[in-house]
């Protein structure tokens, strides 16, 4: 029963990352390779691009990246995506070395009674 679950709830993550990144457009350095002068020179196009294109925009120094700019939602969703992922990960390490609960013991632990 926990398996199917844990199958069913890691493909319907797995089919919205899909879908998410299918709408992301891809990188085009033309564009979203940028100095960080043009940066400092204007601010404005730099924020206007990344939130129009949903695309972010690697600030280069000197020829080498120092920075990305991003929206403020696709930073938010990519680290709740990496916390989910993570702690996926932890519960089926803690299972693979045997550590884990029956239901009537975390119940007992969180004091919800029977």
């Amino acid at each position: 029963m926990f398996d199917r679950s844990l199958n069913r709830c890691y493909y319907q993550y797995k089919q919205k990352i899909i879908k998410e990144a299918r709408m992301k457009s891809t990188v085009k350095y033309s564009e979203d390779v940028v100095p960080i002068s043009d940066l400092k020179v204007n601010p404005g196009r730099i924020l206007v691009q990344v939130d129009k294109t949903r695309r972010p925009v690697l600030l280069t120094s000197r020829g080498r990246g120092v920075a990305v700019v991003q929206s403020l939602k696709d930073y938010e969703t990519e680290t709740e995506e990496r916390m989910f992922l993570r702690g996926v990960v932890q519960g089926l390490m803690d299972l693979e070395e045997g550590r884990e609960l029956s239901l009537a013991e975390v119940k007992k632990r969180l004091g919800l009674g029977k």
